[in-house]
């Protein structure tokens, strides 16, 4: 049985940790409810959302089903939010396989369009709203990381293209594109590359890594206000000043 609520609610992908767990936090503490998965229970479980479920963004199949679950919970979807990614270096050495090349490139890329493609005929005319959590790595290269970077400025171009396909219904699409931002994944890397996160921070203009609670206050700010509701296909980079 669906049951419907007056509150708004939002998916997130993603939700576990990090961006997307702080996300389902603010959200949560303005009223809305909110959808959120992971790859794995223990993931979804761990986002604290409203739903917590588990769906591998880059099967559609899944993901079908996932848009259903919420519906058949919540009665409505007003907001998505594609925020689950993977990061990691990918070699270009022709005896190496392809694997983490097609991992990410599922996961970051295929993952936003089926979520954004399934999602879209429940999305309500006029506020209904998508976002996506791209990188500054979307608008700039970075040597060893082509997959993540190939697949984070096919978010951009996705979020133009998408905005462009629902126009007519009024409904934004949007994309984030944060520099480092302190979460597990983001200090992993540092580690991987075997870089100083205090040399890091020093690059930035403003002198200190994004938090994921700021990530999420714009992102908030994207789907719920007013002054948004003009704003669509942008890149809203958010890096402390990294690309300045």
């Amino acid at each position: 049985m669906i049951i419907h609520h007056d509150q708004p609610v939002v998916f997130v992908t993603g939700g576990s940790r990090g961006i997307g767990k702080a996300v389902v936090e603010k959200f949560q503490s303005q009223s809305w409810r909110v959808a959120a998965c992971a790859t794995t229970e223990k993931g979804a479980q761990s986002s604290g959302a409203d739903l917590a479920l588990v769906c591998d963004v880059g099967d559609a199949a899944q993901v079908r089903s996932t848009i259903s679950a919420i519906l058949s919970k919540f009665g409505r979807l007003d907001a998505v939010i594609n925020n689950a990614g993977l990061a990691g270096s990918d070699s270009l050495d022709p005896n190496s396989t392809n694997e983490q090349w097609h991992c990410v490139i599922r996961t970051n890329l295929d993952g936003p369009y089926f979520v954004s493609k399934y999602a879209l005929p429940y999305l309500p005319d006029n506020t209904g709203r998508i976002i996506n959590i791209s990188s500054v790595l979307g608008l700039q290269g970075a040597q060893d990381a082509t997959a993540y970077c190939s697949s984070k400025h096919g978010m951009v171009g996705l979020t133009r293209a998408l905005a462009h396909e629902v126009a007519p219904r009024r409904i934004t699409v949007n994309a984030i594109c944060p520099g480092w931002v302190r979460t597990d994944m983001a200090i992993n890397r540092i580690q991987e590359l075997g870089l100083s996160e205090e040399n890091l921070a020093k690059s930035v203009l403003l002198g200190r890594f994004i938090e994921p609670d700021e990530v999420a206050d714009l992102a908030f700010y994207l789907v719920t206000s007013k002054a948004a509701a003009i704003m669509t296909g942008q890149t809203i980079t958010i890096d402390g000043g990294a690309l300045a």
